[in-house]
């Protein structure tokens, strides 16, 4: 990241009026309202349901002296499985709609959001009740967090020493987007009257806009909202109040079931029998830890669907096919009927998608796997023998171009990840070092998260020599 995109990053620290502080605060972090409503009341006064024996409490990490987890729920005494959990009627969630009479100028703002920023959109609209005085979702807001652990907060050292391209040119894009979307905010609402502003006339900033995209992304779900004239629903982000307390887990013990009762919205219900003290949890997703540490601020160690990303290029296939000791001019200049397959990959020619990963549950993105065999055979009709479902396949069997085909591509992933691991200019050990110290939060969470990075290429490294080792005892590897 360049120094003027780190000045960006850390600009967005300076608390302000609807501000978020530092995200070195982020420890067990002091909520909106000095003395916050009672969530769990609040939710059941407005006809939801919350389990008798479920209650708000701060977690703790399992290391001793750790940071802690910050607040989530807990069972108070055994719960049985299937058990109704959290009922939310259909008025409570908040989401971004249109209502008449109400100024249209956020609408206008958010026609200016692109869709893969969806959490801003539904952010101004979460700015907004923060700023109405008597919001009816001041209960849930007061609440919120003042600060969320995400990389847009990061000190500009912090936010370098992620060491990783792919997340890096993500936290940039962010923080220009934030800047920029100040400035439009401003300009929009310069000459707006007092009535007719949106956030009652309070000033909206970058740090501002950063928070509430930070408070959705980490918090909202996506479900169905209205229903089209062919029956399918709109996919619609809200936020649930209480029910986003629930941390992550990839073995959850509760799950979200969507009705489509008229008066009730969602719950949340027990998908296996909860014990006294157990915090409950639901699965966020297959994520990789990029979308965790960016939409959510931590990383899961171990994560099974973590990955690096690299770009697909000729210069880089070569020189790991080089490193790999296998030579192919066809990586530079494929012959034609192999840019025909390419192209079928969307690997090649205009509006192709050149993004390609190594690592996570399907250990080498198919593309880049039907790639590589296509790529390094010179054999057109046993290609063609076999479809393209089969030369994406890693599956266990017979490798379908054969088995020294088959180890010159794994010897090429190898070296791929040779180089993606020598683009981290320290090692794990070091890094492990830097945890002994004691180090900010924010600090430690881009330790912690550049070493699950480096430690799945050292994974994957070590499945794709166990599979040339393999393979070597059934036939010399060349390329064919």
């Amino acid at each position: 990241m360049s120094t003027k995109m780190m000045q960006m990053a850390s600009s967005l620290t300076h608390a302000r009026p609807i501000a978020c502080a530092a995200a070195s605060a982020f420890i067990n972090p002091s909520r909106l309202a000095s003395q916050p409503p009672d969530l769990i009341k609040w939710v059941r006064r407005e006809g939801g349901f919350v389990h008798h024996s479920i209650k708000i409490a701060y977690l703790e990490e399992d290391k001793p002296n750790g940071p802690g987890l910050g607040l989530g729920l807990v069972a108070t005494d055994d719960i049985p499985k299937g058990s109704d959990l959290i009922t939310l009627p259909d008025h409570i969630p908040l989401r971004f709609e249109s209502k008449d009479g109400e100024p249209s100028t956020l609408i206008e703002l958010a026609r200016h959001i692109p869709e893969e920023l969806w959490a801003m959109k539904l952010g101004v609209r979460l700015l907004q009740e923060r700023a109405r005085k008597g919001s009816f979702w001041w209960p849930y807001i007061g609440n919120l967090p003042e600060t969320y652990s995400v990389p847009i907060f990061f000190p500009g050292e912090d936010i370098k020493n992620l060491q990783y391209a792919p997340l890096l040119h993500q936290v940039n894009k962010r923080c220009r987007f934030l800047l920029e979307f100040e400035k439009l905010v401003k300009n929009e609402l310069e000459t707006i009257k007092l009535d007719d502003h949106p956030f009652g006339g309070k000033d909206i900033d970058a740090s501002a806009l950063g928070w509430a995209m930070s408070a959705v992304s980490s918090r909202a779900f996506r479900l169905h909202g209205k229903k089209r004239p062919d029956g399918t629903h709109v996919d619609t982000p809200m936020m649930l109040p209480l029910i986003d307390m629930c941390n992550h887990s990839f073995a959850p013990n509760a799950e979200i079931v969507q009705e489509n009762n008229e008066n009730v919205l969602v719950k949340v219900i027990a998908g296996a029998e909860i014990k006294r003290d157990d915090q409950l949890e639901l699965n966020y997703g297959r994520l990789n830890n990029d979308f965790f540490l960016m939409d959510y601020g931590f990383v899961v160690p171990s994560n099974p669907y973590d990955c690096i990303e690299l770009k697909y290029d000729s210069g880089l296939l070569e020189a790991a096919s080089m490193a790999a000791g296998i030579s192919t001019p066809n990586f530079s200049t494929p012959l034609p009927w192999q840019q025909q397959i390419l192209l079928r990959l969307n690997l090649h020619g205009e509006n192709s998608d050149l993004k390609v990963r190594i690592g996570g549950s399907e250990l080498v993105e198919d593309r880049l796997l039907a790639a590589l065999r296509v790529l390094l055979s010179n054999d057109k009709e046993a290609v063609e023998n076999h479809n393209l479902d089969t030369l994406k396949s890693i599956a266990s069997g017979a490798p379908p171009l054969g088995p020294s085909n088959e180890a010159a591509v794994f010897r090429t992933i190898i070296a791929l990840c040779m180089i993606a691991l020598s683009h981290f200019p320290t090692k794990i050990m070091e890094d492990e070092s830097v945890l002994e110290k004691t180090v900010s939060s924010t600090a430690e969470l881009v330790v912690r998260y550049r070493i699950q990075k480096k430690s799945l290429i050292i994974d994957a490294m070590r499945d794709f020599t166990r599979r040339v080792k393999l393979l070597s005892e059934k036939e010399p590897v060349s390329a064919q």
